[in-house]
């Protein structure tokens, strides 16, 4: 039986990030996609605030045109990715498997 909880997490979220072109577009998509709040500093201390005390990510979160974004954002998109993985050591109950596309 799953919890009133478990019924409000997302099964799938897919962004696409291949257009993006500075961090700020890249914090803005995050943000609307992961249904960050209103406040939401637009930065990665405030992306880790949101991933691990506001928002519940989904089950799986898919990033279409990864190979792009890195190339632009080669410092943010490392950073993301270290972030959700020190996520998914720290809350293994809360897993998000990521796909990076």
């Amino acid at each position: 039986m799953t919890s009133y909880e478990d019924d409000l997490r997302k099964e799938m979220v897919s962004l696409d990030v291949g257009n993006i072109q500075d961090s700020k577009e890249f914090h803005s998509l995050l943000k609307k996609e992961l249904e960050f709040p209103d406040f939401y500093g637009m930065n990665w201390d405030a992306f880790w605030d949101a991933i691990t005390g506001l928002v519940e990510l989904p089950e799986t979160l898919s990033f279409e045109g990864w190979d792009k974004l890195n190339i632009v954002l080669p410092e943010d998109s490392q950073i993301l990715s270290s972030l959700l993985s020190k996520f998914n050591d720290e809350h293994p109950s809360w897993k998000c498997n990521v796909i990076y596309k």
